[in-house]
């Protein structure tokens, strides 16, 4: 199933397989990451439209991710693995890192939500490559 080159099920799978290896890291790191975010336990709420949001973003990222991948021709795995690293390097560390950094919070946040955008990208680009974008 594909419509102007990008396979809609690939992008599917890939948004639900970082999302869920999102929703494993933080609820592994749930305590450390509030603590390093400065967020109060009995404050922490999840809520249905916090989640939408979070897997729109997910598919909107693999989308993108698709059509990065799909640009370089030869699209494998191993494609899909350095596309999502250089993805990951170059806009989603660069920019938590600086947006972490002028909002006055530690490395450790930055360490915490770093590893797990550079999972996600791994993961998407990997799935990716694997169905031929």
């Amino acid at each position: 199933m594909s419509f102007g080159g990008a396979n809609y099920i690939a992008i599917l799978v890939a948004a639900v397989a970082a999302y869920l290896a999102g929703a494993i890291y933080y609820g592994w790191m749930g305590k450390t990451w509030m603590k390093a975010a400065r967020i109060d336990p009995a404050d922490a709420k999840m809520s249905l439209p916090l989640m939408v949001v979070g897997f729109v973003c997910e598919l909107i990222m693999a989308w993108v991710m698709a059509g990065v991948i799909g640009h370089f021709g030869d699209v494998s795995i191993k494609t899909g693995l350095i596309s999502g690293f250089l993805l990951w390097l170059g806009f989603m560390a660069t920019t938590l890192t600086v947006n972490q950094r002028y909002q006055g919070f530690g490395w450790d946040l930055s360490l915490i939500d770093g590893l797990h955008w550079l999972i996600v990208a791994l993961l998407m680009g990997g799935i990716l490559g694997a169905f031929g974008v």
